[in-house]
């Protein structure tokens, strides 16, 4: 289906992971405060939950938060684990949920992935659901196939596609160095955004943003960024830097 990049605006995400303390929190923040970006996109940070008060705080007011994760309901005897509504209490906007290390190191599963979604979104917050399929999944031509499950079990807990951004990240891609060529990256938004139209519907397939996550950095960004159905990134490594906001500014 044809897509309408210039509808959709650009959206750059940081998923720190389980990275940061307070030094490198206020180092990287100083770092950006007067930094130029390029209006045009939204960025948002996702911390580790311990930081979002003290990144909130400290982050230029243009930029938007984010938990990495949260649980499904809203309080109640779940050790160790925070609710949607503690996230929003401490001013963050945004919850990374499904990312493969959720699904591959704490067995996430489709079922609970979409069980979140849906209570993030009742909680007034948004959600960055992420998608993507091992290298023995890729390698049996199973990309395809893997993706609409996950996109399934998102797509039927979701009542407002408005404050929802899906990001393909494909699990070989991450953290190995290795990066998804801006064609293969291209192929699957482009394999998304139909599977949205032909399940959800055509007006939401035209303006929710796919982004991509996988080894992204300035170096391989700007290429990345000219695909039609690359509607921005989920960074992981490089976010940790000053040099983020060349991702940021991919697009100009």
């Amino acid at each position: 289906m044809a897509s309408a990049s210039a509808s959709r605006r650009f959206f750059v995400g940081g998923n720190w992971k389980m990275h940061g303390n307070k030094e490198s929190i206020s180092t990287l923040c100083s770092a950006w405060a007067d930094a130029k970006t390029d209006e045009r996109v939204e960025v948002v940070i996702g911390a580790p939950a311990i930081y979002l008060d003290f990144l909130r705080k400290h982050l230029r007011k243009d930029f938007a938060t984010a938990a990495q994760n949260c649980y499904k309901v809203s309080s109640g005897a779940f050790t160790g684990e925070t609710s949607p509504s503690m996230i929003k209490d401490v001013g963050a906007n945004w919850v990374i949920i499904g990312h493969s290390e959720r699904r591959h190191i704490f067995h996430e599963s489709n079922e609970i992935i979409g069980e979140k979604v849906s209570h993030v979104l009742e909680s007034g917050l948004s959600v960055i659901a992420c998608v993507g399929e091992l290298l023995e999944e890729r390698e049996a031509n199973k990309t395809q196939e893997i993706v609409e499950l996950q996109m399934r079990s998102i797509a039927e807990n979701v009542m407002d596609w408005t404050r929802v951004v899906i990001a393909y990240e494909p699990v070989w891609a991450i953290g190995t160095g290795k990066t998804a060529t801006p064609e293969q990256a291209q192929d699957v938004h482009a394999t998304i955004r139909s599977w949205l139209s032909a399940n959800v519907n055509q007006d939401v397939a035209q303006s929710t943003r796919i982004i991509y996550g996988g080894s992204v950095k300035p170096s391989n960004s700007t290429e990345l960024a000219k695909k039609g159905d690359v509607d921005g990134f989920l960074v992981g490594g490089a976010s940790l830097k000053p040099d983020f906001v060349d991702i940021i500014n991919s697009k100009l």
